[in-house]
């Protein structure tokens, strides 16, 4: 018996995959609260590879991670009714790139208020 470094791939010796690990379910880190609202955790942060190397996505009322969907999400990519994210689609948004009900983006579509250096209202885009 050998040891094997938890990062390992594969055992040097005889090829076994992720030998270092008893048990293997992707890359990175991921948090969940085990408190719950209305079925979602308080606290979901997902910074997460599966092992097909899909993004695991944070879900929860307060959701952080690459990919996340919430009530408050702080992520690259975000849906959420207040998110603070790279590419989102909230109510209330902090963003680069952003669709929003209101919104403070450097490119975005608003409904009711945005703010930053390209924002357009939806409604003007539509007459």
């Amino acid at each position: 018996m050998h040891t094997v470094s938890e990062q390992a791939l594969s055992c040097p010796q005889c090829g076994a995959p992720y030998p270092g690990r008893e048990k293997w379910d992707g890359w990175g880190f991921e948090y969940k609260s085990e408190a719950t609202f209305f079925g979602l955790p308080w606290l979901h942060i997902s910074f997460k590879l599966k092992p097909n190397r899909m993004p695991v996505p944070a879900r929860g009322v307060f959701a952080i991670g690459q990919f996340a969907c919430g009530i408050f999400t702080l992520s690259q990519f975000g849906i959420g009714v207040v998110s603070i994210s790279q590419f989102t689609i909230a109510g209330f948004a902090l963003a680069q790139f952003a669709a929003a009900y209101s919104l403070i983006a450097q490119i975005g579509l608003y409904i009711h208020e945005g703010r930053g250096q390209f924002v357009v209202n939806v409604f003007k885009l539509l007459q």
